[in-house]
């Protein structure tokens, strides 16, 4: 996956946004995100048929904007709707079992907190890493203990070359300290989906992440 569309990579799913979140998308596109990750977890989700509208509405925005969309960890979902690409994390199987159920132009990004996982996603072929927290979030109720942007330096220190995203309590005022510790963009929740604004929030960012 192209390194650069990794830069503003915005995740939403329903719950998390009060608004419309087609709305919320067709505002932090224009605001300038370069990635979407639809994921739709919690009590709060949408269930079955619903999910599949969510998600083929959402896709057809991304289209419509040339912005990769990718999905998160439901495979099955990813691959009925023509997704760009999937999202997995360490409770599911690995990247290279995942790659023989896509097809062959859809990525596989792979959640990676300790060096011996990002080792691992490598030799599974993903095609990027979303490590964090970077920061204490609230998005994620079952999020672990932050590691900070050094955790991303580590990760390049012992040879970590494919594209990382830092993910987790990334706003307008850190987002600079993950990139400077070597990640190839942000990945942000409700710094966008809850802001009142979120195309002003999502121009801030852009803005803020190319000085």
């Amino acid at each position: 996956m192209n390194k650069e569309l990794l830069l503003l990579y915005f995740i939403m799913g329903s719950q998390d946004t009060e608004q419309n979140p087609a709305e919320v998308l067709k505002q932090a596109i224009a605001g300038g995100i370069t990635c979407f990750q639809f994921r739709e977890k919690g009590p709060a989700a949408t269930q079955a048929l619903q999910m599949e509208e969510l998600a083929r509405e959402l896709l057809s925005i991304c289209r419509t904007h040339s912005i990769p969309f990718i999905v998160n960890d439901d495979v099955e979902l990813a691959v009925k709707i023509g997704a760009d690409g999937i999202h997995i994390g360490q409770g599911d199987e690995p990247a290279s079992e995942v790659k023989k159920k896509i097809p062959p132009h859809m990525v596989v990004g792979v959640s990676a907190k300790t060096l011996a996982e990002a080792e691992r996603a490598v030799q599974d072929k993903a095609d990027y890493i979303g490590t964090g927290p970077m920061y204490a979030t609230t998005s994620k109720e079952d999020a672990d203990d932050p590691i900070g942007p050094e955790g991303i330096q580590d990760l390049r220190k012992f040879g970590i070359t494919i594209p990382i995203v830092g993910i987790g309590g990334i706003t307008e005022a850190n987002a600079a300290r993950v990139l400077k510790a070597g990640a190839d963009g942000v990945s942000l929740i409700s710094a966008i989906s809850r802001a009142p604004e979120p195309e002003k929030a999502a121009r801030s960012l852009r803005q803020l992440i190319h000085k």
